[in-house]
């Protein structure tokens, strides 16, 4: 039974518990700190907690399985621009936008994804970072863009199951990138998608690509799920093409998340593009799919109804690994968990700093 969860906020980083039948809220972790995203590993038990300072800079701390302390540890750094370079992306480390663990094979290995697009990697449980310069150096990524940021930045990164060494990295807006070797060599994959805010030549144009986030299934991992600034798309062969689903109401979003078992089992949070970004007729619903989006039932129970302005962001709604828990939590602040896959919710809190990121502990 799951029985935690983390809530990173623009306040401080706040823990969800299970206890005697009814969820908990505790006092937050860094309170009055922005915490950008969070991340339980599950191999060791350790949780990380990425901080973004403004002035101060972007910060990540640890905390061990068994210990109350958190302890700072290393962030990443870019290296200095080469002299002459005509790259106009900053080489300055500005947010840790993702946190994910590697394989079961890999102790102490894990991935960030910041803001201004570099993908890091630590093989030390975080008290060092390098560059995947690969990646870094893929001659597409002179045509990356911020979408919502003034710069490029990776939000999602999919570990396959299978198979430590092949990873898929989301960008907004550079596509979808595909590693088999552990990040020595990348592959562009997004075929299928449609880029329908740039001009018609440029809208299959793969660095043009928006992918808000991608979620890969952890039983079937060759299924992976995207929320497209343009709609939503599906892959069932690990990303080398992609079919794009309808959804009801609206297939603009930036959350998606997928049954750990079952890949034709998704969830999305239906928006208004591309101004107004507020739910749908200004109440909050969730889409879910139980057949690879052929079809769609909408979830409205419990999720408020008049007057709702809530946004989800990238990574403010997490499914548990038993597939039937889930947790959404909004940028006004609101937090509603369901224990019946989706179907109906109960609001946790509607007076939480504005929501970044929730996760499961016990996801990895």
């Amino acid at each position: 039974m799951t029985a935690q969860a983390f809530i990173a906020t623009r306040k401080g980083l706040f823990e969800l518990a299970r206890e005697e039948g009814a969820w908990r809220l505790s006092a937050p972790h860094f309170p009055g700190d922005p915490v950008s995203i969070v991340l339980h590993d599950g191999r060791d038990g350790a949780t990380y907690a990425a901080l973004n300072l403004g002035h101060f800079g972007a910060k990540l701390h640890r905390r061990d399985a068994g210990s109350a302390a958190w302890t700072e540890v290393a962030v990443p750094v870019y290296p200095p621009k080469p002299e002459g370079s005509d790259d106009k992306t900053d080489w300055t480390m500005k947010q840790i936008w993702a946190l994910e663990a590697g394989g079961p094979d890999q102790p102490g290995v894990l991935w960030a994804g910041t803001l201004p697009g570099g993908l890091f990697r630590s093989n030390d449980r975080g008290d060092s970072w390098q560059l995947v310069e690969s990646l870094w150096n893929v001659p597409g990524r002179a045509q990356w863009f911020g979408g919502g940021y003034d710069t490029p930045g990776i939000h999602s990164i999919c570990v396959d199951p299978r198979d430590s060494a092949s990873v898929l990295v989301g960008v907004s807006c550079g596509g979808a990138w595909l590693t088999s070797d552990g990040g020595e060599t990348w592959s562009l994959r997004t075929q299928g998608m449609a880029a329908r805010y740039m001009p018609p030549e440029l809208v299959h144009d793969g660095a043009a690509q928006d992918p808000h986030r991608i979620v890969r299934c952890a039983g079937m991992p060759d299924v992976l799920w995207c929320q497209h600034h343009s709609g939503i798309w599906r892959s069932v062969d690990n990303g080398q093409r992609w079919e794009e689903v309808e959804a009801p109401a609206s297939s603009f979003g930036f959350a998606v998340a997928v049954h750990p078992a079952d890949g034709h089992t998704a969830w999305f949070v239906p928006a208004i593009a591309d101004q107004q970004r507020v739910p749908v007729g200004a109440a909050l619903a969730v889409n879910r799919t139980r057949d690879g989006g052929t079809t769609f039932d909408t979830a409205r129970d419990g999720l408020p109804q008049r007057d709702c302005y809530d946004l989800v962001y990238r990574h403010g709604l997490a499914v548990a690994s038993d597939g039937a828990t889930l947790l959404m939590g909004s940028t006004t602040g609101g937090l509603w968990l369901s224990d019946d896959e989706g179907s109906s919710w109960q609001a946790i809190s509607a007076h939480l700093p504005p929501i970044y990121a929730a996760r499961f502990a016990d996801l990895r």
